[in-house]
């Protein structure tokens, strides 16, 4: 099975879960999209690494680096391999003296090393089909969003079982043109609940 890349498109803070963030990995050359929800913690370790910033102590995932580089360990790739229950599954494969091993992460963990190590980002046809979005070609990553008194609002969460396939393939369309990953991800569980 060959693997697909993925690139960082970005984190958002969520508008419905406190303290969540959904993490946008992009497919690298292609249209989809892969929203991950991840803890504020993560999210932060992963936008510290990105930036550049340095905290004044090191943070969980920069300690693992340190510990890692200490023995001559390094992280070659985080592959995300399985979706079970909406819960994404991750590996990170590190090689010492041309030994392989794989460690099983959360997602949020995998990257937030992976992005310290440099290291690429891969994940499985079946992973995108089943919880990838596909971008709209002529969205932009700043597309304006803007609604008018007579638009249809995007429907809270609980709503959403009220809604046929149609209804919940706009709102999908809305909450990513509104970049809106998190509810993207809960519309698009939903629609794959219904279709599988």
């Amino acid at each position: 099975m060959d693997k697909i890349k993925l690139d960082i498109a970005g984190l958002s803070y969520s508008q419905t879960q406190s303290g969540a963030y959904a993490l946008v990995l992009a497919e690298s050359g292609g249209k989809r999209q892969l929203p991950i929800i991840i803890g504020g913690f993560e999210a932060q370790a992963i936008a510290i690494e990105l930036e550049k910033m340095t905290p004044t102590r090191p943070l969980t995932h920069d300690l693992f680096k340190h510990f890692a580089q200490a023995f001559s360990i390094g992280v070659k790739e985080i592959v995300i391999y399985n979706l079970i229950e909406g819960i994404f599954y991750s590996k990170i494969i590190c090689e010492r003296e041309g030994q392989v091993t794989e460690i099983d992460a959360r997602t949020s963990d995998a990257i937030a090393i992976g992005v310290r190590f440099n290291c690429p980002i891969f994940t499985f046809e079946n992973i995108l089909s089943i919880a990838g979005i596909l971008m709209d070609e002529n969205q932009t990553k700043d597309d304006d969003f803007s609604m008018d008194d007579d638009d249809e609002s995007i429907q809270p969460e609980g709503s959403l079982n009220s809604l046929n396939l149609e209804e919940l393939e706009n709102q999908l369309n809305d909450a990513i043109n509104d970049e809106d990953y998190e509810l993207a991800s809960r519309i698009r569980d939903e629609i794959n609940k219904r279709t599988s």
